[in-house]
């Protein structure tokens, strides 16, 4: 696909080139379009926005769960001209009006029977008619103009508009593809069970497959037991997913999970970092490693995996994909260049060292155009990102993350990463999920803080927390305070958020 093409034109290819190729199946209710379907579909939403009045540019909020409806109305809203504003159709009434607020947005597609508008009304849409036929429409943007506008969190909690391209989301559909085994080939079956609204189900899930006319099975939410049930009938070939969908398939019978993932060749895991034990189990019972990998909303959205350093490597996100170059940028400006050692015996021990971690920073065609309204925030002149995330390159060249450097604790001037201390707890067995933050302390400037999860039938004490800290870690990286919760927050894609606990 051209970079100056529309997104919307991969569903245009894929009905020409495989028309009776089963697209979408909603594993819900097992309805099934097939490429040409879609696209008669997409063309219908299309030729209504633009009846409605929808112009060039104008952002159309899109408040539905995953679903063929939801592909469908983004690719309809893409081929209009207009910008798709992704939005949780399980988020509150108040955030959905700042939403629209923020975006300016005076259209949405929702099965919300009110919608409170900022200021004067707009348009109400329910979802497309997937039956629709309607005359080809003619994409009028491409290229540099705004595709989507993603809302993400920021380093200081705010939330703030991305500016997604079309040449970004394209370039990154075309960097994916170049990856070797292929993450999407044509005759794959996907099991979709990240949300559409978010750009890692969007980008990895449905324009990948859309890309090589291959098939995605979507799922509303994910549930163990009905993903395998999904993966054994519908012969699934590809499972992307992240760290909670696979820590919850490791606990299933290892009958079940090698009968479920049977028909399976490839297991991919982004979002957050996928705990080593939880890759090792998954492994012991299907024979199948889970490449990881690492992206932002800003990035359209992948930057890195393991299949480009040739299996899974725990601990790693892996190396740029094709066309992305990445740095590590140290406190001074400058570039770290010299990579890590890895201490099998020791592995924290390169974290004492302040010059061997860096803020990621990276290049590419997938990038973003800057925050909403005027741009801010984007590419450097010379192209380059600078993200909020630390991490280190090992002597093989591949990416660790630390942390996000707004979660970073200073006890008494020491650096003090969340995730490893957050590792060392989680080697407990009684221990079903753990978040580390820092909280306010007159004599140290911040203490570690643990919020803990017991798994279910297991008994803890704050003291066999600490004492298991004091074993494997620093002092000053030891929590002064544990609290015990029934669950903690997660995002969308089941990323941990210590924004709620701070």
């Amino acid at each position: 696909m051209a970079a100056d093409a529309n997104v919307a034109d991969l569903a245009a290819s894929a009905a020409a080139n495989w028309p009776a190729v089963t697209a979408l199946v909603d594993s819900s209710s097992e309805l099934a379009l097939t490429w040409q379907q879609v696209d008669n579909a997409v063309n219908a939403v299309a030729a209504t926005l633009r009846e409605s009045g929808v112009a060039p540019g104008d952002r159309v909020v899109v408040r539905l769960p995953t679903s063929s409806a939801y592909a469908v109305a983004v690719f309809g809203v893409l081929r209009a001209g207009g910008i798709a504003v992704p939005s949780s159709p399980q988020a509150p009434g108040a955030e959905l009006r700042g939403l629209l607020a923020h975006s300016g947005a005076t259209t949405v597609f929702t099965t919300a029977e009110d919608v409170e508008w900022p200021a004067e009304s707009g348009t109400v849409l329910p979802p497309p008619d997937l039956d629709a036929v309607a005359e080809p429409v003619e994409p009028v943007t491409s290229g540099e103009d705004i595709a989507m506008l993603c809302y993400t969190t920021a380093a200081k909690g705010a939330p703030r508009g991305v500016m997604v391209s079309h040449r970004a989301l394209l370039a990154n559909v075309e960097q994916v593809g170049r990856l070797r085994p292929a993450p999407v080939a044509h005759g794959d079956r996907m099991l979709v069970a990240i949300p559409l609204f978010h750009v890692y189900g969007f980008g990895l899930g449905l324009l990948q497959v859309a890309a090589r006319g291959a098939t995605a099975v979507l799922a509303e939410r994910f549930d163990a037991a009905k993903a395998l049930d999904d993966c054994r009938r519908h012969k699934i070939t590809i499972v992307m997913g992240v760290p909670t969908m696979y820590r919850e398939f490791a606990e299933h019978p290892t009958d079940e999970l090698t009968s479920g993932l049977a028909s399976v060749r490839l297991l991919t895991s982004g979002a957050a970092p996928l705990h080593p034990k939880v890759l090792a189990a998954i492994e012991e019972a299907t024979g199948l490693g889970v490449y990881e990998g690492y992206g932002l909303t800003e990035t359209a959205p992948v930057l890195t995996s393991t299949i480009v350093t040739g299996y899974p490597k725990p601990g790693s996100v892996g190396r740029p994909i094709p066309g992305v170059e990445l740095r590590l940028i140290g406190n001074d400006g400058a570039e770290i260049g010299a990579p890590v050692p890895l201490d099998d015996d020791d592995p924290d021990d390169l974290l004492e060292e302040d010059d061997v971690t860096g803020l990621v920073t990276v290049r590419g065609d997938n990038l973003f155009s800057g925050y909403w309204p005027d741009g801010h925030g984007g590419p450097d002149a010379d192209g380059w990102f600078q993200t909020y995330d630390v991490g280190y390159l090992d002597t093989d060249g591949d990416l660790h993350l630390v942390d996000r450097v707004n979660d970073l604790i200073i006890v008494n001037g020491f650096n003090v990463y969340p995730h490893e201390v957050e590792d060392v707890i989680a080697e407990l067995d009684s221990v079903a999920e753990v978040a580390v933050i820092g909280v306010v302390d007159e004599r140290s400037g911040e203490a570690v803080k643990a919020v803990v999860v017991v798994a279910p039938s297991a008994a803890l004490s704050e003291q066999q927390v600490v004492d298991h800290c004091a074993e494997h870690l620093a002092r000053y990286k030891v929590p002064s305070f544990v609290e015990f919760a029934d669950e903690l927050p997660h995002t969308a894609t089941g990323k941990l958020s210590r924004t709620p606990l701070r």
